[in-house]
């Protein structure tokens, strides 16, 4: 399925759009390819899109005061990915967004998100949902760390993101469950010889 197709078919789970207001959607996204291990935000920047992912996979992460990498999401492909805060508030954000393989997104600018809330005020219902969910996944996963083992947590993981567990570099995994590369291998070996 190509791009368009895609974020028409991920709109149409909230909200039905006829053909002009597809169009006009359509019309105001940005195509873009991104290379592996290319960085689309950086910690500082004000973050101007909203990015639809058709093809390959994004990473949300920062770091620490000690420079620990620490990875908050990852968008593969028929997910969204910003850094909600700077996105919301246009001030400088805190996160990094990286392509893990080669993607390819559809960018919205806050412009134009803003455009189609003036012309086809629906689509507020459909960004109000997804920053709701945002919001969820978010509050969800601090009360995860906060009361989950690290071994519920990667079970976790695996639900939420069963495509990646193959293609992810399970340093990055260890770093979203919150655990150290040398215990998280520990602890995935002894969960693969009890099954």
């Amino acid at each position: 399925m190509n791009g368009p197709d895609l974020i028409i078919e991920n709109i149409s789970h909230y909200i039905q759009l006829d053909e002009r207001e597809k169009e006009l959607f359509l019309s105001l996204l940005i195509p873009a390819s991104i290379s592996r291990k290319q960085i689309i935000l950086q910690e500082g920047d004000i973050c101007r899109y909203s990015t639809f992912v058709y093809e390959g996979c994004l990473r949300g992460y920062t770091y620490d005061k000690n420079g620990l990498e620490h990875v908050l999401n990852f968008a593969p492909k028929n997910w969204w990915i910003a850094d909600m805060y700077s996105w919301i508030s246009q001030k400088p954000g805190i996160l990094n967004i990286e392509a893990l393989a080669d993607s390819k997104v559809l960018k919205l600018s806050k412009v134009n998100q803003d455009i189609l809330y003036k012309e086809v005020p629906k689509f507020e219902r459909f960004f109000r949902i997804i920053i709701e969910k945002s919001l969820v996944a978010s509050q969800e996963r601090v009360l995860n760390n906060l009361s989950l083992t690290a071994e519920e947590r990667y079970t976790q993981f695996c639900a939420k993101y069963p495509s990646l567990i193959e293609h992810v570099p399970l340093k990055q995994v260890a770093s979203y469950i919150g655990v150290t590369p040398e215990f998280f291998s520990k602890m995935r070996n002894g969960l693969l010889k009890k099954k």
